[in-house]
């Protein structure tokens, strides 16, 4: 099974030779490679043979895409997944598509993972057979209560069969991180299942959102892709303390990332 190479707990783009096409239209160079990536992976799924490691590979391929293109990623705290033992929860900000596309590739070789997801996600041409295959939780994102209901019922279900669950709680995709913007959704479904949370800061934003179609914005490569993990909490009480830490985790490390 592949996986990212980490050193000391990290992982860093490698130094990479961009080719020409790469330099001149990184943006053009990375969708034009994305979309066979898309399609392969939809075509592989429609035929229910679109497994776990079919996911990673996938996952992985953009990562190299991006880099190839001129993308830095780097991430952080992995040894608070790997010394994990049961299902979690993982909470974290939003900020474009690219963290939808190359956390599979990040947690999936780790342990069992599913989204929380728009419904439209399971609508897209040829992406959608790629997201029904990976039985993510899918939430109307309009109807906070029955978007609770959801995801109390078909999380502890993940979470019970031993499938992690990612949450953005965010209502929607900010480059900005506003707490107030920060649902306690994912903090009362891990509270419901008796599981941990793990906070997830992500700063994703050198894949920008588009102007007519949102998830396909062009890159800017002067921007390095940053996702880091924080220590898992147990969930007491209401949650409050959890949530707050979860805030800060993430507030704390976008001010790292900004200087």
């Amino acid at each position: 099974m592949r996986g990212i190479q980490y050193q000391n707990g990290i992982y860093r783009t490698p130094a990479k030779q961009l080719s020409f096409f790469g330099k001149m239209l990184p943006s053009l160079s990375f969708y034009s490679r994305f979309l066979l990536i898309v399609a392969s992976a939809g075509w592989k799924a429609k035929q229910g043979k679109y497994d776990s490691g079919s996911w990673i590979d996938s996952s992985l391929d953009v990562l190299l895409r991006l880099e190839n293109a001129g993308i830095r990623v780097e991430i952080s705290g992995i040894e608070n997944l790997l010394e994990l033992n049961e299902p979690v929860v993982i909470i974290g900000n939003h900020m474009s598509m690219m963290e939808t596309l190359l956390l599979p590739g990040i947690i999936q070789p780790l342990m069992e993972v599913t989204f929380v997801v728009k419904q439209s996600l399971l609508d897209y041409p040829v992406f959608k057979y790629v997201m029904r295959s990976r039985n993510p939780i899918a939430v109307s994102r309009t109807n906070p209560r029955s978007d609770l209901k959801v995801v109390m019922t078909d999380g502890v279900e993940r979470l019970k069969n031993g499938i992690s669950v990612i949450v953005f709680p965010q209502t929607t995709r900010s480059q900005d991180f506003d707490a107030k913007q920060m649902s306690s959704i994912g903090v009362k479904l891990a509270k419901k299942a008796c599981v941990n949370v793990v906070p997830l800061a992500l700063k994703t934003d050198a894949w920008q959102n588009g102007r007519m179609v949102k998830d396909f914005g062009r890159l800017d490569v002067k921007k390095t892709a940053y996702f880091s993990f924080g220590k898992s909490l147990r969930v007491e009480g209401k949650g409050n303390e959890e949530q707050a830490a979860i805030n800060n985790f993430i507030a704390e490390k976008l001010r790292g990332w900004q200087k």
